[in-house]
């Protein structure tokens, strides 16, 4: 877990970064990209960034190491809510920034450069708070590059693997997830619904949900009366 006590440690130790952020400039502007076209197309500052790191890791050939560097940083941003607000403060010093992107890049593993510049680039534009965004968006470039259709499965409580095997078969087959196209299935809890399930795939949402059928039932009574 990351510290305010910690990262000032090592910015006492970290070496310059200067001529590191001065080589990584062009991640802050849109890719021009060299005919290189993103699977999908983002949107918000947090996905022109994506965007960028996505277009250069192809272009240096390091799309799946910067993949998992990214998905480890996005993991760790999840689970650590102090280091999201660091991220976010306005008052980082310069020294903050460098021990930051260091530890960062440990965090990440063994990713690479791009990942590296990349991390160096946001922290010089001050926009290190778009981490987590960024991370979320280039899950859906992957996602898209690698033919994945995301199935979001809402249940009142956990569901067992073996309840979610049988949906991800029986949607696998369907016209909705496409020939060439991978299904991966997400399960999400949320109490409110009380029973039943919401599955949302692609831009198609099937509500089954026990909650959803009370609220039917309600105004079919409040129109009857």
């Amino acid at each position: 877990m990351f510290s305010r006590q910690a990262v000032l440690r090592a910015a006492r130790s970290a070496a310059p970064q200067r001529a590191l952020l001065g080589q990584t400039r062009s991640f802050a502007a849109p890719a021009s990209a060299d005919k290189v076209k993103p699977p999908v197309t983002l949107f918000g500052l947090d996905g022109t960034y994506a965007t960028a790191l996505y277009t250069a890791a192809v272009k240096t050939q390091t799309l799946e190491p910067t993949a998992k560097g990214i998905e480890k940083l996005g993991a760790l941003l999840q689970k650590d809510s102090k280091l999201v607000t660091i991220l976010e403060a306005p008052t980082l010093t310069a020294a903050d920034k460098s021990a930051i992107v260091a530890e960062l890049q440990k965090s990440a593993g063994a990713a690479g450069e791009t990942v590296k510049n990349f991390l160096a680039t946001l922290a010089e534009n001050n926009r290190l708070g778009l981490l987590p965004g960024v991370c979320s968006k280039f899950g859906e470039l992957m996602s898209a590059a690698r033919g994945e259709v995301e199935m979001v499965v809402t249940s009142a409580q956990p569901l067992d693997n073996k309840t979610l095997a049988r949906l991800e078969a029986a949607v696998s087959k369907s016209d909705v997830v496409g020939a060439g196209k991978t299904l991966k299935v997400k399960n999400t809890v949320n109490p409110d619904i009380i029973g039943g399930l919401i599955v949302e795939v692609g831009d198609r949402t099937v509500d089954l949900s026990v909650s959803s059928k009370i609220a039917k039932m309600n105004k079919l009574l409040t129109d009857a009366l």
